[in-house]
């Protein structure tokens, strides 16, 4: 299988400051973004731009093919301010005018794809929230383990713990006299203390790793409200490679995305567009994913017809705001929320091998970014609120 679905999503190039001299270019996509250019050129909001500031920036044609500049202000104004909603799942009650997601039905299933355990919070922790305390039945599915970003020290921890345990309780009559754990445990020791640089972990050490993120997981999702048995670990194979390189995304990583798929037969997808990933998962995962929705359109599934996905970008990167289809605005104690949910995962903190030469750490990056795209639409002229969530539409 050689899929490069990803490669296939196609986004808004950053206005330059020169409109094609053929007006059929001059697509709603072309014409937000010189509007939201020129706002931020002269720092003023949108509503305040006047005829005069497209005249001397060279977009008089623009303002007159949109009737005035009053009008294309307007026009450009109302498309963003369509974009925020506090109602991912949509709004019952409302009607489907002008809002990013339709009324119904309601409530809906709503299957969240984390390519690695932590992305969901990282990305959308607090749509998650929203989704949840809206009285949606929230999934959320881990693709891969992620076990290659522990560290060797978190396992040693859990180790110590775990030994310890069976020390204390050793003597109970429900465990096993011959149990595993001592040996098991000096086995761990040894293979970490002699373990040399670069070496990739042994397989019980990768399944250690593992498990310490599916707790982290598990306990980020408690804490959202969302029950364990709506939490899936798909561990895609792809993944298990030991290293930062990974293997091939195959059918057998599809089949496992389309088992899932049809077994929750979604209302609506979340899944990871963060193709700026250093290490190529995102992308691998997210490729998975529109391979088993392609799948199930090819096959006619039926659920499939009443679903929506909605792409979503995490540590590295935000999308163009002419881009962006759905905006979920988060308040002070929701930010301070859904930090608390990406704490959860205390292994991906300072010890977390894989941060780059980003030394904030994931939560810092996150509300970094949501504050940022708050405070660009907070610039534009749009409600200004503490931060906010950034979702595109796909198409399929």
């Amino acid at each position: 299988m050689n899929l490069h679905l990803t490669d296939n999503l196609k986004f808004s190039k950053p206005f330059d400051g020169k409109l094609p001299d053929d007006t059929s270019l001059w697509t709603d996509k072309l014409v937000l973004s010189a509007v939201i250019w020129l706002s931020r050129k002269l720092g003023k909001p949108i509503l305040k731009l006047t005829s005069r500031d497209y005249k001397d920036a060279g977009l008089q044609r623009l303002a007159d093919f949109n009737g005035s500049a009053y009008e294309l202000n307007i026009k450009v104004f109302d498309a963003l301010q369509r974009t925020i909603t506090g109602w991912p799942g949509g709004k019952p009650g409302t009607g489907n005018f002008n809002r990013p997601a339709r009324e119904l039905p309601y409530p809906k299933r709503i299957l969240v794809f984390s390519p690695h355990p932590d992305d969901d919070v990282i990305s959308m922790g607090g749509t998650i929230s929203r989704l949840v305390k809206q009285g949606h039945e929230v999934y959320i599915a881990y693709e891969t383990s992620g076990n290659i970003a522990v560290g060797d020290e978190e396992v040693t921890r859990f180790m110590h713990f775990i030994n310890g345990f069976n020390q204390i309780f050793g003597d109970s009559e429900d465990l096993d006299p011959h149990a595993l754990i001592p040996s098991k445990y000096a086995e761990v020791k040894k293979f970490l203390k002699n373990k040399r640089p670069g070496q990739p972990d042994s397989a019980d050490v990768l399944k250690i790793k593992g498990l310490i993120r599916r707790g982290e997981a598990r306990t980020a999702c408690t804490f959202n409200g969302i029950p364990l048995n709506r939490v899936f670990f798909l561990d895609l194979p792809f993944y298990e490679s030991g290293t930062v390189e990974k293997l091939p995304m195959t059918e057998t990583d599809v089949n496992i995305v389309l088992d899932l798929l049809r077994k929750v037969k979604p209302h609506q997808i979340y899944v990871a567009a963060d193709l700026a990933d250093p290490h190529g998962t995102h992308r691998k995962c997210t490729d998975a994913v529109f391979a088993a929705v392609d799948v199930a359109k090819a096959e006619g599934d039926e659920w499939l017809r009443d679903c929506r996905i909605w792409m979503y970008r995490g540590a590295w990167d935000e999308w163009a705001i002419e881009d962006i289809e759905m905006c979920v605005p988060m308040s002070p104690e929701e930010l301070r929320q859904k930090r608390m949910a990406i704490l959860k995962h205390s292994s991906q903190m300072e010890s977390a091998p894989y941060l780059g030469d980003d030394e904030r750490l994931f939560w810092q990056r996150a509300e970094d970014r949501n504050k940022a795209t708050a405070a660009l639409y907070d610039a534009l002229g749009l409600t200004a609120y503490e931060a906010m969530e950034a979702f595109v539409n796909y198409k399929f």
